[in-house]
């Protein structure tokens, strides 16, 4: 209101001034006729002035307050520009991303339980304390509970894109929503960690941050793809992927799914790439395969020891090749569980490299990359002791019972 007032005395000045100009300078004798003709043209061009100058006005205002942007689903999602209540939920790994693309996690007022788990078992509590404080509640035997949702007043919600029944919760009830998709990239891990990254500069208008970690990324993936594309098949070792192991249930990673994209960027064959994503497979399936490199994701609670010792429950591991040689492997766990594309998923890449082709990487020394990266993006100096935890994770970081 004080712009329109404000415009309109400007406006008004103007056509005074312009109405004795005119006056002042007739000569004819038509004078009179011409001044008010000019009067009228002057009202005109002030009302239609004003009208637009106010809708300028308003559309700017509107502008100033909020952000159109196109999430992963390829909704059109209209944000507050102020965003301080944020709830994370189907999209497990995306917290860790959040911190490292703003720096803190004061705003995250939710997470997905199993996020806490892995938060709490991992460093990215460390650096991003406050993220204790989060609530979990609204995710109840693993669906969320919009009624809970709605008491912690979200300014947005991130979900995963592929859950379209989450999405209608959110919309149905009014909380702006934004779809982070796992498949964009057809599960390359470094190309969807870059996808969330541009997709969090379009969210807070901070693309340049974002092109700086992507670029990031992309450049450790070229750097190990450099090396590894160059061997060949049959001197590559067979890999597994254990992605989930518990309550006797085995589930490898196979192939459109992120262990196609780990195992064959770091220089091993897939041996579950005849299936597809997380499937169920028994012992039988595992010595026909007989692998020469297990990896253990931190979606199970198990852990190297226990295949090596044969302590497994109902499943005799003591005539896999990898369990005979000792090259049974846990991911890391650094600021998120590493297997899904996360924060440190370049790191995940190197890990990988150097585990599956140890020799071909001899001169990479693992510590000195986690403390270059940690220190770079999270500006922190892992100790020793630092690294030996994220080396060797907890069973509880997989929030299952073993």
């Amino acid at each position: 209101m004080n712009l329109k007032r404000m415009i309109t005395g400007v406006l008004s000045t103007v056509l005074i001034a312009s109405c004795f100009a005119g006056c002042g300078s007739s000569s004819n004798g038509n004078s009179g006729k011409n001044a008010d003709e000019q009067k009228e043209t002057a009202v005109n061009i002030t009302e239609a002035t004003f009208n637009e100058t106010a809708d300028d006005a308003e559309a700017e205002t509107e502008s100033s307050e909020t952000r159109t942007i196109i999430d992963h689903t390829g909704a059109e999602v209209t944000l507050p520009k102020e965003m301080h209540r944020i709830v994370i939920s189907s999209i497990l790994p995306l917290p860790s991303v959040y911190c490292l693309f703003r720096g803190s996690a004061e705003d995250i007022i939710g997470i997905h339980p199993s996020s806490m788990a892995a938060a709490k078992n991992s460093y990215l509590i460390n650096v991003f304390p406050e993220l204790a404080n989060a609530d979990t509640s609204f995710v109840e035997n693993g669906e969320v509970n919009v009624e809970q949702l709605l008491t912690l007043d979200p300014d947005v919600v991130f979900y995963s894109a592929a859950n379209t029944e989450e999405r209608a919760l959110y919309d149905n009830a009014g909380i702006p929503a934004v779809g982070f998709s796992t498949t964009i990239a057809d599960y390359d891990c470094v190309e969807t960690y870059a996808a969330w990254i541009k997709l969090f500069g379009e969210i807070y208008g901070e693309s340049e941050t974002a092109n700086e970690i992507i670029a990031d990324g992309r450049k450790t993936a070229e750097e190990i793809k450099a090396v590894t594309d160059k061997i060949p098949a049959d001197e590559r070792p067979n890999v597994l992927i254990l992605f989930s192991y518990d309550d006797g249930v085995i589930k490898a990673g196979g192939s459109d799914f992120f262990a196609k994209y780990w195992i064959e960027t770091a220089g091993g064959n897939n041996v579950a790439a005849a299936l597809k994503g997380s499937a169920e497979v028994n012992m039988e399936q595992i010595y026909e395969w007989d692998p020469d490199i297990i990896l253990i994701t931190n979606f199970s609670s198990h852990l190297p020891e226990d295949l090596l010792n044969n302590t497994v429950e109902g499943n005799d591991w003591s005539s896999v090749k990898a369990v005979k040689e000792g090259k049974v492997y846990k991911y890391p766990l650094g600021m998120y569980r590493w297997f899904p594309p996360a924060s440190d998923t370049p790191l995940v890449l190197k890990w990988l490299a150097k585990t599956i082709q140890p020799e071909l990487f001899a001169d990479m020394d693992m510590d000195e990359e986690l403390r270059s990266f940690y220190s770079e993006h999270y500006g922190v100096q892992l100790t020793d002791e630092d690294i030996q935890k994220i080396y060797n994770p907890a069973r509880a970081a997989s929030g299952k019972k073993s």
